[in-house]
C-alpha cells in the first residue's frame, strides 16, 4: 500500500516515515512539509492513502482534502493534528476526510488507522468520537428523514463512535460482510461515499437523535 505524507514539522515528518517503513506492508511514495501544488504530487505518487497534517504554510490541510477529494475521491485521507476543535473537524469530514486522529494519541493508532481506513473503515481517536456524539446529542436542529432503519440507525452510531466493521459485528451480531451491506445502504440513502462522510450528516443533520 502507498503512502503520501503531509506534515510541516520535519522530525514528526522523519518518525511517520520510520514507522510506516518498519511495515512490509506500506511503503512511503511521497514526504512533504507542505501542500505546494498538491494535485501535481498526488498524480505524480499515486498514493492510495494520505496522512493530511492542518496547520501547514500556503494551503492548509483544510484546503488539501477539500483539492483531492474533488478530484481524486477513492484516495483515503487521515488527518493528523494537534486540532480538536469543531469547526476544524467536522469542516474536514465534510470535505471527505476518512479518518481523524489526534498527534496526542500513541503512533500505532496511526499505524492501525492506515490499515482501517485501506480496509473502508472511519477510524477517529476516542476524543474525536466522543466529540462528535456530543455535538449531536447537544444540538435541537429537526430531524432529517432519510428512511434508515433501526439497524441502520444502529451501525450508523456506532460508527460516530469510532467503532471498526469487526467490532460493529461483534456489538450486532453479526458477521463484517453484513455490515459492510449495511453501511453500503446507509451511504446511498445519505447520499454520501464515505464513513466519515455519513458520520458527518449524521452530526450536523441530527440522524440519530431521539
Amino acid at each position: 500500500m502507498k503512502i503520501s505524507i503531509y506534515e510541516d514539522n520535519d522530525k514528526l515528518r522523519e518518525l511517520i516515515e520510520m514507522l510506516i517503513g518498519s511495515s512490509n506492508e506500506f511503503k512511503v511514495v511521497g514526504s512533504y512539509h507542505n501542500t505546494h501544488d498538491i494535485l501535481n504530487k498526488v498524480i505524480q505518487d499515486q498514493p492510495d492513502v494520505i496522512i493530511m497534517d492542518i496547520d501547514m504554510p500556503e494551503h492548509d490541510g483544510v484546503e488539501g482534502v477539500q483539492i483531492i477529494k474533488q478530484k481524486f475521491h477513492d484516495i483515503k485521507i487521515i488527518m493528523h493534528t494537534v486540532f480538536d476543535d469543531d469547526d476544524r473537524l467536522f469542516t474536514c469530514l465534510q470535505h471527505g476526510a476518512d479518518g481523524y486522529i489526534l498527534k496526542k494519541d500513541a503512533p500505532t493508532l496511526l499505524f492501525n488507522a492506515i490499515k482501517e481506513v485501506s480496509a473502508g473503515g472511519a477510524p477517529m481517536s476516542s476524543d474525536i468520537a466522543r466529540r462528535v456524539l456530543q455535538t449531536f446529542r447537544k444540538s435541537d436542529k429537526p430531524l432529517n428523514d432519510y428512511h434508515l432503519t433501526d439497524r441502520e440507525k444502529e451501525i450508523l452510531e456506532l460508527l460516530t463512535k469510532g467503532f471498526t466493521y469487526r467490532m460493529i459485528g461483534i456489538a450486532c451480531k453479526i458477521s463484517i460482510e453484513t455490515v459492510r451491506r449495511h453501511l453500503k445502504n446507509i451511504y446511498q440513502k445519505l447520499h454520501v461515499q464515505s464513513g466519515t462522510e455519513a458520520v458527518a450528516k449524521a452530526v450536523t443533520e441530527q440522524l440519530l437523535k431521539n
